[in-house]
């Protein structure tokens, strides 16, 4: 076994807070944090507000889930993690905690309590014996990616790391969900406890997951070269790429290859941002022609790593503003479904634009209907595995505060818009079947997600000793 950090700029940035002139001594902190702060090892750390490792702590990839906290913990070992839980659970204080950042739920990963970051757990240690990953809980995809090529190995997980780890990829086709991949977490119970959960250990917490992860050992696959790439292409070309989406969703059968077609609104008028993928040098003759004979506006499509294609998608373009996902389950990409997601795509565009909104987006993720059959071991998600519902992901971005309730009530219409035509047009196993909750927006029903194993799911919560601390956990989803 070796081991493979990804760069780590913890220690650099420590540096430069201890030089701030913070004068923390001359405000009020609060008793919480100091109590913290006095019970942690020097492993972990404590930051207050005008520090910059504070900035940092509470910083979203969308500005609408930061929230300003009492102080931010970086946690350096599970242990510390335990001492952490302990502490806000006694004292009854709210707390949040952050991994990737990539929560476009306000206050499912921000707190105005006590800030919780997993920064530092940004360990990539592959087990050649075992096939397996070990990946911290504070890394983001593209850092994983990144360490793995260089071993020639994959991860079968989401593009962005997150606690909420249920996961479609470019190889869902193949291997299934990230939770179908999944050997075991380190977890740190809402006691304290340090447990490593596995199918056969914690088997009732491997099948729905409570507390806060560290580690996740994953399988990984050799991977050689993959082909595809970004294609962005204007407004009068979008019936070429709605004929060729619906036709290859309907007969691609390949499970090697993939795509993304994203409707989306910017400067003014509709556009697309197609994504294609082959886990393989060359796809073969056919399958993507339709795609690649269309007149495009820019093409970065070749034969390259996948940690290469992953990086290639400006999945970081509106960094930094207010934004939202949120979605519906369907079981088609039909020609009509297309034109009803183009429609919603201009409609709100238009409306939102007058409301600092600078980029509203349909991804239209298709998949084989055999994706969710990769795993014959139960899990709270999803719970029916007998259906092949296809993600759909709505995003819109915006600038202002003011508008918070408008893109959040306009994310809601378009869902039922988009899921009363997917029933009209007679997908009616969509009507009581599951969504994503990755995508799911912030005030969407538990049985929405996770179906009748919702009282399953309460009930893992009685065992602990520290059950006064369940609500805030509840109220704290990692991301």
């Amino acid at each position: 076994m070796f081991h493979i950090r990804t760069l780590t700029v913890a220690s650099v940035l420590a540096v430069l807070a201890a030089a701030s002139p913070a004068a923390l001594e001359d405000r009020t902190l609060d008793p919480v944090c100091v109590q913290i702060s006095n019970a942690i090892s020097s492993a972990s750390d404590v930051y207050y507000p005008g520090q910059w490792l504070y900035d940092k702590g509470i910083a979203h990839w969308a500005s609408s889930s930061t929230q300003l906290a009492k102080c931010v913990v970086e946690p350096g070992t599970a242990a510390d993690v335990g001492i952490i839980l302990n502490i806000v659970g006694s004292t009854q204080t709210p707390f949040a905690v952050k991994g990737g950042g990539h929560a476009s739920n306000p206050g499912f990963s921000s707190t105005t309590g006590v800030h919780i970051s997993m920064f530092r757990f940004s360990e990539v240690t592959y087990d050649a014996a075992s096939q397996t990953a070990v990946i911290g809980a504070g890394l983001v995809w593209d850092d994983v990616y990144t360490a793995l090529h260089h071993m020639a190995f994959r991860w079968l997980v989401v593009v962005l790391l997150e606690l909420a780890w249920l996961g479609f990829s470019w190889l869902t086709n193949q291997y299934g969900l990230t939770i179908d991949t999944v050997k075991a977490f380190e977890l740190v119970k809402p006691d304290g406890t340090v447990v490593t959960v596995t199918e056969n250990t914690n088997s009732d917490l491997f099948w729905g997951l409570k507390g806060i992860v560290t580690k996740f050992t994953l399988k990984t696959f050799p991977q050689a070269q993959v082909w595809g790439g970004l294609i962005t292409i204007t407004a009068s070309f979008i019936p070429q790429v709605a004929a060729a989406t619906a036709d290859f969703s309907a007969n691609v059968q390949d499970p090697k290859a993939g795509i993304i077609t994203t409707y989306n609104f910017l400067l003014g008028e509709p556009g697309i941002s197609q994504l294609l993928f082959y886990d393989g040098p060359n796809p073969p003759a056919g399958i993507f022609d339709a795609f690649l004979a269309i007149p495009y506006l820019t093409k970065d499509v070749s034969t390259r790593s996948l940690s290469s294609l992953v990086q290639s998608s400006p999945a970081n373009a509106t960094y930094g503003q207010r934004g939202i996902f949120n979605t519906v389950s369907v079981l088609e990409y039909t020609p009509n479904m297309l034109d009803v997601i183009l429609n919603e795509t201009v409609f709100w565009g238009t409306q939102l634009s007058l409301k600092t909104g600078s980029f509203i987006s349909y991804d239209v993720e298709p998949f084989l209907p055999t994706l969710y059959t990769h795993n014959t071991s139960p899990s709270a998600y999803p719970p029916n595995r007998s259906l092949g519902l296809l993600p759909f992901n709505i995003y819109y971005a915006w600038a202002s505060s003011l508008f918070d309730d408008d893109f959040h009530d306009a994310a809601k219409q378009s869902a039922s818009q988009i899921l009363g035509a997917a029933l009209a047009e007679g997908q009616s196993g969509i009507a009581n079947g599951p969504i994503y909750p990755n995508y799911a927006i912030f005030d969407t029903p538990l049985s929405d997600m996770y179906g009748n194993n919702v009282a399953q799911l309460h009930s893992l919560k009685l065992p602990s000793t520290l059950t006064m601390l369940w609500p805030l956990l509840v109220a704290s989803s990692s991301n």
